[in-house]
């Protein structure tokens, strides 16, 4: 097996250099296209590392529901999950994080890198109540980089095309892949047929 095992190495295989478009986009400021990027986004990555790791964790909400506080500070809600706070647990003992922002319809995504804490400053909290429930925390990341994504991903993956989209019922649900790993001592039917009411409930 052939393996590279050196940054000039590296750099040999993937010629040319980059462009003034791939460079000319980073920026440690928001700037007023960004930010409309960001208003328009309803889900994210979200990218942190720790001691055990990394991880990378599935972000949603109403469009722009990553706040802008300045042109270098980002803020996303933590809402309700099965709390297993992986990502949490990253970012307390580690701050790097990166946030990777979809845009349904749109080949267009965007990244942002930084440096992130968490905030449970009681009014802080409040501000991202959603039907009269607040988060339990908000990731703060001070930005260090902002760029966009060229689209050849989703154009390659179709990711938006209607035509590609899968169908459910081909797919294991949650409640058959909790039963395989648990012997049927977890998940199941019920499991699946529980789900949409208990997703009602517990959303914000």
């Amino acid at each position: 097996m052939s393996i590279v095992t050196s940054i000039e190495q590296l750099e040999a295989l993937y010629t040319p250099a980059p462009g003034a478009a791939s460079t000319e986009k980073v920026t440690a400021r928001m700037t007023p296209e960004y930010r409309r990027l960001v208003e328009a986004s309803p889900f994210a990555a979200l990218a942190t590392v720790g001691p055990e790791g990394i991880d990378c964790s599935p972000r949603g909400d109403q469009p722009g529901f990553v706040r802008i506080h300045d042109d270098q500070t980002l803020m996303m809600p933590d809402r309700r999950g099965n709390n297993r706070i992986d990502s949490l647990r990253n970012i307390v003992r580690d701050p790097r994080c990166a946030f990777l922002f979809l845009l349904p319809g749109s080949g267009t995504t965007f990244r942002a890198n930084g440096r992130a804490h968490l905030s449970i400053d009681p009014a802080l909290l409040e501000s991202f109540a959603v039907e009269g429930k607040a988060p339990r925390s908000v990731i703060v990341m001070a930005i260090d980089e902002l760029y966009f994504q060229c689209a050849r991903a989703i154009v390659r993956s179709e990711l938006w095309n209607p035509a590609k989209h899968l169908d459910p019922k081909s797919l294991p649900t949650p409640g058959e892949i909790l039963a395989s790993m648990t012997n049927n001592e977890v998940g199941g039917q019920s499991y699946d047929r529980a789900w949409p009411e208990r997703a009602k409930a517990t959303m914000w």
